[in-house]
């Protein structure tokens, strides 16, 4: 938004009432209850803004409270169908496989190359939004994702998938890091608790709630799985429209960039041999073998590279210097360690569901609301907490262990527990992501400087998806290895590649051999989340070291205005 500086005498206080009273209008009309006192005066006097003409329209100004909802609901519709895309194949993913050939790898490969590839393109997308309009951008990522759900939806086999699976990724990338970049350039980050809450919410009921839909739309005949990849297209299209009327962000600034390509292609490379090697390892060859040497050789020297181009790049995909922040860098691992523990473990409940516990794919979907419900109510209690205290550290310590806890639960499962059992279970888990997910990245962004708040929020994205990525593709490979092997010890050696065959259809399967797969799967995924209990435990000291700072009451494009100011002032 454009900050114009006005002349001496200073705006009349008629004008300047009425842009509070309308703010707090919006806020108990919308919201429930009004903005802080202090949050408005600040927001209005500004420190160094004093004196600015706030208007509250896409020329110039904050825009008002019913104007950010507004924005945030093209925001969020075009984040969920972004996000859905990751996960609502997971209860589908037996009947495609089944109609189309595939085995347990190819399974892990649909989910995967999704994330690999809006995992790999997220910081660029990032620096896109610190140098361009970030409405084009976003309306351009939603368009790639339109694409590739069209071409997954007419998809005649398995090759032709996967591919159009990249194309999902590369848009839901891009949605999923610029909502959270425009975001920060409307709402200051002491009020971005109460709507960072709410993209929580989103992001979560997205990932959980994708194999509910997927399972629905498999059971229902005149629809079948190829609508889990069509549903996704009228809302992208409705979140585009919406975007164009409602989004009013000021012009980017006009100046010469240079988009540092070799830099995104080494990142690119780099992160993508690496999650490739990830998700063999372990099936088609050893994991301490040759193959597997080359592969990280290769991963770990592509992204030596980048670091050093980007150490020299005039305008870095990622600025090295955003690690110098010990907040940042902290945020970035814990949020690469939430995305394993989200991800990696509950893509394959899903299996476990169907396989395991015999539920059918709606069943199997209607289990994943406990989490779901965990994760809404504390993803958006916290973010009003903070928005009302100004303090978030709390929240971060408490989700991580709480997170811990929910990972040993479900590592005790089996083809016995009760459903009971395993809703407490999940919601537990459930309640822990939520209070970490959103507020990571809202601490990384009150830590950085306005001009790179893009690549600051892209990068904690970036990381967090690439943690549900290698989740996804280690713990998949951990889980056929481990089916394969207990394959083995219950029915032979000629039941040894198991793993690596077929996903089994538990209805054609006598009594008595049920019995034992549904054992295996159990055993299985209870092991998935003994893997994944470390991970979360780190995140718990991770978490600890992160400095608490208070909440900035400017907005991203108010922060800048004044950055701006203030290097022109030195400058003279």
């Amino acid at each position: 938004m454009t900050v114009t500086s006005h002349p001496p005498d200073q705006p009349e206080q008629g004008a300047l009432d009425e842009v509070e009273a309308t703010v707090a209008e919006d806020a108990v009309a919308i919201a429930g209850e009004p903005i802080p006192s202090e949050a408005v005066n600040a927001a209005l006097a500004g420190t160094e803004l004093a004196g600015t003409e706030l208007a509250g329209t896409e020329d110039s100004g904050r825009m008002s409270r019913r104007e950010i909802v507004q924005a945030l609901s093209g925001l969020m519709l075009g984040m969920f169908v972004a996000i859905l895309a990751s996960t609502i194949v997971s209860n589908a993913l037996p009947t495609i496989i089944a109609q189309l050939g595939g085995s347990q790898s190819i399974y892990t490969w649909i989910v995967t190359t999704e994330l690999l590839s809006m995992t790999a393109t997220v910081p660029l997308w990032g620096k896109l939004a610190d140098l361009y309009s970030k409405k084009l951008l976003i309306q351009l990522s939603l368009s790639l994702f339109v694409v590739g759900s069209l071409i997954a939806g007419f998809t005649p086999n398995v090759g032709v998938l996967i591919v159009s699976r990249v194309a999902q990724g590369v848009g839901a990338g891009g949605m999923s890091a610029l909502a959270l970049i425009v975001m920060a350039a409307m709402i200051p980050p002491r009020e971005l608790g109460r709507y960072s809450g709410l993209f929580g919410a989103v992001f979560g009921v997205a990932t959980i709630a994708g194999p509910l839909i997927g399972g629905v739309l498999v059971d229902t005949s005149w629809l079948g799985w190829r609508w889990c990849f069509f549903i996704g297209v009228p809302f992208s299209l409705a979140a585009i429209a919406l975007l164009q009327k409602t989004l009013h962000l000021p012009p980017s600034a006009k100046r010469a960039v240079k988009i540092d390509w070799l830099g995104a292609l080494l990142i690119i490379g780099g992160v993508c041999t690496l999650l490739i090697w990830s998700t063999l390892a372990g099936q088609h060859f050893a994991w301490a073998s040759a193959d597997s040497f080359a592969f990280v050789a290769g991963g770990v020297i592509l992204l030596a590279l980048a670091v050093w181009v980007e150490s020299r790049a005039a305008e870095p995909i990622i600025p090295l210097r955003i690690f110098r922040s010990r907040t940042v860098s902290l945020t970035i691992i814990a949020s690469m360690l939430v995305g394993v523990a989200l991800f990696g473990g509950t893509v394959f409940l899903s299996q476990y569901f169907q396989v395991a516990l015999g539920k059918t794919p709606t069943v199997a979907g209607l289990m994943s609301l406990p989490m779901i419900f965990g994760l809404l109510v504390s993803s958006t209690v916290a973010g009003q907490l903070i928005t009302k205290y100004g303090k978030w550290k709390m929240y971060l310590v408490a989700g991580s262990v709480i997170m811990l806890g929910g990972m040993l639960l479900l590592s005790t499962i089996d083809a016995k527990t009760s459903v009971l059992m395993l809703s407490i279970f999940m919601l537990v888990l459930g309640v822990g992501v939520g209070m970490l997910m959103q507020n990571l990245v809202l601490a990384a962004q009150n830590d950085v400087p306005a001009a790179e708040l893009g690549v600051a929020t892209s990068t904690v994205t970036f990381f967090r998806s690439m943690g549900g990525a290698v989740g996804v593709s280690a713990l998949g490979a951990v889980l056929a290895s481990r089916i394969a092997s207990l394959f083995s010890e219950k029915f032979g050696a000629a039941a040894a590649g198991a793993g690596e065959g077929k996903v089994p259809d538990i209805h054609t399967l006598p009594p008595e051999v049920l019995a034992v797969v549904r054992d295996i799967y159990g055993t299985a995924t209870s092991d998935l989340f003994l893997v994944g209990a470390p991970i979360a435990a780190i995140t718990v000291l991770v978490v600890l070291f992160i400095k608490e700072k208070p909440l900035s009451t400017l907005s991203g494009d108010e922060r800048r205005a004044q950055e701006e100011s203030a290097a022109a002032g030195a400058n003279h």
